[in-house]
């Protein structure tokens, strides 16, 4: 598969902006090239310089523990920010059209939206899996990219690993599979594929596992032609000193980070099982996220309740085949307690 061909021709065409750390890569004494303060900065770390660009050394310091080469990484302000440009490299406006899978990450249409391209829903199956043969009816000429959340939000589930390969080898568009839960799961991640598969781009975070929700750093994995497609058009500066400093400092901390994730599964499990006690709760949806989607028999009352009591779920009943759930955040184990206690009261 030839990515250039599926890139929109003005990007093709278009000539980056050229930012001071481009154009002078090395050491010196004394810079005057960017128009920065060249006093400092009124904090008590300077930074009134510009960052690198492009994140080397928070990428290779990510590649140690990816295993995936700087050159197929791409840094974004979250991973809402690869979403967007992946939509403004490959999707003509007004043109173009993408498959989003409901219920899934509410991003992919509002950026759809946002980029006038057309959305094309398929709703997962009953038991939130693909349905494969609607997705292949929803495909024409004009289908550029088909988002798959795994596990997905928010129902919790890992997609079967099989039909992914399937949309894989046989779509000749990109195939975005969103991974931000995946450090919660036992499916493995697709990042593994990225050599086989051209057209594949994993997303994965910062903000769940790593505890870094407020740093907005995101991360996209793919073959380097998807990869030089986005730094081709990202803004010249879109990750922070501030951010790539402090992801640096917290990917040396990654045993603090397993011990969480072992907890949050051990959470998880004692949770589902307590909630499948309740009286008042129809459902617990099996789920490899740190979060739990749970059929109630009065989603409203039952989160007006937890409000006043100071507990805040994500109230889901009117999304798609999540009718009468709340999404409840796997917390810590008082938190859990004092959530199981409201319910058991409700």
């Amino acid at each position: 598969m030839d990515i250039n061909e599926l890139v929109r021709e003005n990007i093709r065409n278009l000539k980056p902006y050229s930012t001071a750390r481009d154009e002078f890569k090395g050491q010196a004494s004394i810079f005057l090239d960017a128009n920065e303060n060249s006093y400092g900065s009124p904090l008590p770390a300077n930074y009134n310089r510009y960052p690198d660009p492009l994140q080397l050394d928070l990428k290779d310091a990510i590649s140690k523990i990816k295993g995936v080469p700087i050159e197929n990484t791409f840094l974004g302000n979250g991973s809402d920010e690869a979403i967007d440009l992946l939509y403004r490299a490959f999707c003509n406006p007004g043109k173009d059209n993408v498959i989003i899978l409901p219920p899934t990450y509410g991003m992919y249409e509002v950026s759809a939206n946002i980029n006038d391209v057309e959305i094309r829903k398929v709703n997962l199956l009953p038991n939130f899996q693909l349905d494969l043969e609607k997705i292949a009816e929803s495909i024409d000429k004009n289908t550029k990219i088909i988002f798959i959340c795994s596990p997905n939000n928010p129902t919790g589930n890992s997609i079967n690993r099989t039909d992914i390969e399937t949309i894989l080898a046989n779509f000749k568009g990109i195939v975005v599979i969103d991974e931000a839960y995946i450090n919660y799961a036992k499916q493995k991640t697709f990042i593994q594929e990225l050599t086989e598969y051209g057209n594949l781009v994993v997303l994965q975070t910062f903000s769940k596992a790593w505890g870094l929700a407020a740093l907005r750093l995101g991360m996209a994995f793919s073959s380097t032609k998807v990869i030089d497609v986005l730094n081709k058009i990202k803004p010249p500066y879109n990750i922070n000193q501030a951010t790539q400093d402090l992801a640096f400092e917290a990917l040396k901390n990654i045993a603090q980070v397993n011990e969480w994730i072992k907890e949050s599964v051990l959470e998880r499990e004692r949770l589902a099982v307590e909630l499948g006690n309740l009286n008042i709760v129809t459902n617990v949806y099996p789920s490899d996220a740190n979060f739990i989607l749970v059929a109630v028999t009065d989603a409203k009352n039952i989160y007006n309740t937890l409000v006043e009591e100071g507990v805040i779920v994500r109230d889901r009943s009117k999304v798609t085949l999540c009718e009468g759930c709340l999404r409840i955040t796997v917390g810590t184990k008082e938190e859990n307690d004092k959530l199981l206690t409201i319910l058991k009261n409700f």
